[in-house]
């Protein structure tokens, strides 16, 4: 499975009705394979999978499948209040051609790191797909610890973890640390430059409905040692990146999708939308 590059944690386009916009999808997966990403991360949380419901799933899961099987690396968002659950999901992913898994830490429960520590391990022997741990305290409530990551990296098929605790002192201690067949990958929208800068070869990001080209640019100067050129294009989405991390961030990845110019409807319930305002403010700095 090749995950280095920019991988899009889609979100899902929802009519006004707030029913599901199947063909909005369908063209947003073409939008961003064009623009060069490396992969999709489907039924994310940017991807606001837990306001599907168990038929949008699978819809949304077969629909990007379909367009971007062999094209793109697909991964498949698995996460679920218990460790069970995130089995069936895996199942699910492996049966509709998904070539890799997203994992956080179970929500709400507030394992200890024993707990999570089993709760990988299982999803891990019940699938043979290749598993990105997410490490996000802000949303799950806990931390995956360092020590913890250790001992799971030593699993065969858990290969990777999208670090987005916003530590890069966290960050770089792990990228730091001499894991075999094992990486870490970006997972906070503003530190892009420094984790590649420290050896990550890997971006997941929410902002990439908005930015796709320009995050590939990033990686790609990067990758070729132009750190002018990625500070450069870091520096011109600087201003709305810090406006998504700052608050709704769905919302805004959402109102932003593909610089502006894409229609994927109104979040869902929990999520509010943006007041017109908000909205239009975050637009003007997409367009700076």
């Amino acid at each position: 499975m090749n995950f280095h590059g920019i991988l899009v944690p889609l979100v899902t386009p929802f009519h006004d009705d707030l029913t599901l916009n199947v063909s909005a999808l369908a063209e947003l997966t073409e939008k961003l394979i064009e623009r060069g990403v490396t992969g999709l991360v489907v039924c994310g949380t940017t991807g606001e999978y837990y306001a599907l419901n168990e038929d949008e799933r699978k819809t949304v899961l077969s629909t990007v499948c379909k367009i971007a099987k062999g094209r793109v690396t697909l991964i498949a968002g698995i996460n679920d209040l218990s460790t069970e659950g995130a089995i069936a999901r895996a199942k699910q992913a492996q049966e509709l051609g998904y070539e890799g898994l997203m994992l956080s830490p179970p929500p709400y429960s507030l394992p200890d790191q024993q707990g999570v520590y089993a709760h990988y391990e299982k999803v891990a022997k019940s699938t043979p797909l290749p598993i990105i741990m997410y490490n996000f305290p802000a949303r799950i409530g806990i931390e995956i610890d360092i020590e913890t990551v250790i001992k799971l990296a030593e699993i065969d098929n858990i290969v990777a973890i999208k670090e987005s605790s916003g530590s890069f002192s966290r960050a770089l201690h792990l990228l730091q640390t001499p894991f075999k067949n094992f990486e870490v990958i970006c997972g906070c929208d503003d530190q892009p430059v420094d984790f590649f800068f420290w050896g990550s070869k890997s971006w997941i990001a929410g902002a990439g409905n908005v930015f796709p080209a320009e995050q590939v640019a990033i990686f790609n100067a990067a990758q070729a040692g132009d750190w002018q050129q990625a500070k450069q294009i870091m520096t011109e989405i600087y201003p709305a990146i810090y406006s998504m991390e700052s608050g709704n961030y769905n919302q805004k990845a959402k109102a932003g999708c593909l610089n502006g110019t894409f229609n994927v409807g109104p979040v869902r319930l929990p999520l509010s939308n943006l007041a017109s305002q908000e909205r239009d403010e975050f637009i003007k700095l997409i367009k700076r």
